[in-house]
């Protein structure tokens, strides 16, 4: 029999998974189900893969919940020859008081429930999941993981906000996310750029969610998201950073609710809101629609102009890595992002970067530029079985 961690990785409209051996974090089998909301589908991958997803069906009724006590429920059944020891959860949002990986009690999700506003569309699944996981196998320990975790090395001055100190005292600070995919850049950057990982790195995590860190010594000293993972970059279907005055506007003048300025600067802005054709890159790429060129001209402009502001904070720039689906998929971004840069030492091999990488920058090129693939869920699995 073997003992292996669970990992689940909930998003806004799917739950990834993986199945590590316990004694080696080898991988036994990982997927996702995807399309939650619409029409689900299963994938599965590894050497136990085929026992999966072999005359399988999804369950006709598609929550969060009941997908991921449908996924367990499958594991338990087809997978007759491992024992589940633990569970590991990415988590989006910590706040002030988690700083490290936790064992989850009864506490501890009061606590997390409390932060659900701050991450509306990622934390509720995020907890639907774990609770999910209790309701099933009560007896079954579980960790969560937070994106936030990573960035609580940064100084105090990069945490603040200008605002008056009691709100300060009360929580409202930089947080900064995507924590888990930069604690695993980090900790592999040294496989491809030896000492030089220790210097000046900034790590541009592009997906539908995007941000970019910058380390010192692996670490992070900056991050473009803040109290909540809307700020920063252009994203999905995020807006990034946005003047204040621009959602008092909303309300005062426009009359918009809260809900309503949420659920567009949520749901309906970035990629999506300035093409008015989809929030995903590879279709604004085969588009001939001049909002769609638009769209990834202002998320390539809004990309440099934050790069360059993390240049300012390193004082210097040694190493760039592109990782996520966007950074690791998109030439043309990494390119469209790049090619402004070159004032900081960044020099693109064109020839490179349109085949991946994993080095896309030129031999004349200052800075070191890489594309590497994250992987989120070893970070959950480690942090996992050293907390069981």
């Amino acid at each position: 029999m073997t003992r292996a961690v669970l990992v689940l990785n909930a998003g806004s409209s799917s739950i990834k998974f993986a199945l590590y051996g316990a004694e080696h974090l080898d991988v036994l089998c990982r997927g996702q189900i995807d399309g939650i909301g619409g029409t689900p589908r299963f994938v599965a991958k590894g050497a136990r893969a085929a026992r999966l997803t072999e005359t399988l069906a999804l369950p006709e009724t598609a929550t969060h919940e009941t997908l991921t006590a449908w996924l367990l429920e499958t594991l338990r059944a087809r997978l007759d020859d491992v024992t589940i020891s633990a569970a590991g959860h990415r988590v989006v949002h910590g706040g002030a008081r988690f700083v490290a990986p936790v064992c989850i009690d009864d506490a501890v999700m009061g606590e997390l429930d409390s932060l659900v506003s701050l991450a509306p569309l990622h934390e509720p699944h995020n907890l639907a999941t774990i609770r999910a996981v209790a309701k099933a196998w009560s007896q079954l320990p579980q960790v969560a993981c937070f994106d936030t975790q990573f960035h609580r090395t940064q100084p105090r001055l990069a945490q603040l906000f200008a605002l008056p100190q009691e709100l300060t005292d009360d929580g409202v600070l930089r947080y900064g996310f995507h924590g888990l995919s930069y604690e695993y850049i980090a900790g592999v950057l040294p496989q491809h750029v030896g000492p030089r990982a220790d210097g000046r790195v900034i790590v541009a995590h592009l997906g539908n969610g995007a941000s970019m860190c910058a380390l010192k010594e692996r670490r992070s000293v900056a991050s473009t998201m803040g109290f909540t993972a809307l700020d920063g970059l252009m994203m999905g279907t995020r807006s990034g950073a946005l003047d204040p005055g621009v959602v008092l506007h909303l309300l005062q003048h426009k009359r918009m609710s809260p809900d309503e300025v949420s659920s567009l600067l949520y749901n309906k802005s970035g990629l999506l809101g300035v093409s008015g054709i989809s929030a995903d890159v590879r279709k604004l790429e085969a588009s001939d629609d001049p909002r769609a060129a638009e769209a990834l001209d202002l998320f390539a402009y809004r990309a440099a102009r934050e790069l360059g502001s993390l240049v300012a904070v390193l004082g210097g720039l040694d190493v760039l890595v592109f990782t996520a689906g966007i950074g690791e998929h998109s030439a043309g971004v990494r390119r469209r992002i790049c090619e402004p840069s070159a004032w900081a030492g960044v020099v693109l091999d064109l020839v490179a970067n349109e085949r991946g990488g994993p080095r896309i920058s030129s031999p004349r090129s200052q800075v070191d530029v890489l594309v590497i693939p994250t992987d989120e869920e070893v970070v959950i699995a480690r942090a996992t079985r050293q907390q069981v």
